[in-house]
């Protein structure tokens, strides 16, 4: 039987802050609004969806793997001015992660990483997924994109 897992992304109200500050604010946590020039290329990490051309996206520094281990670690993401978190169904690929090449980094619950590999495509994505949630010892996942190495979002069983 093949494991059962949910895709995570960041919480909208997590960054409701930031959305109300301007750009000198901004510029005192290392954040800024950028205008959207290309598609793809600026992923939101809430709603886990391509920002438009000319939507606006802060940018800014996020703890993404915020605990006590030396795995420890943060890095630069894009939020939607807009967005609302994303509402992923089980065992779901959010159409941003289908056509990337990833890196998926699986942790144990001491937050020690355990394995790692890249994929591209959602059949891919899917089955290194299952295959990680096949050892026992690994508790989640995190997603991350393979060329930048900017974290995209969470992987848990279900």
């Amino acid at each position: 039987m093949q494991t059962q897992f949910i895709i995570k992304s960041l919480i909208h109200h997590s960054f409701a802050d930031f959305m109300q500050l301007n750009q000198d604010e901004l510029a005192k946590h290392n954040a800024k609004w950028i205008t959207v020039d290309s598609n793809p290329g600026y992923p939101c990490r809430v709603s886990l969806a391509e920002a438009e051309i000319g939507e606006r996206v802060l940018a800014l520094p996020f703890t993404h793997h915020d605990v006590d281990s030396p795995y420890r670690a943060s890095g630069p993401i894009f939020v939607r001015e807009y967005a609302k978190t994303a509402d992923i169904k089980l065992n779901q690929i959010p159409d941003i992660l289908k056509q990337r090449l990833l890196s998926l980094r699986a942790y144990n619950s001491e937050n020690i990483m355990c394995d790692a590999a890249i994929f591209q495509g959602e059949e891919n994505l899917i089955k290194g997924i299952q295959c990680f949630f096949e050892n026992p010892e690994i508790t989640y996942i995190h997603i991350h994109n393979a060329n930048p190495g900017c974290f995209n979002c969470s992987v848990e069983r279900v």
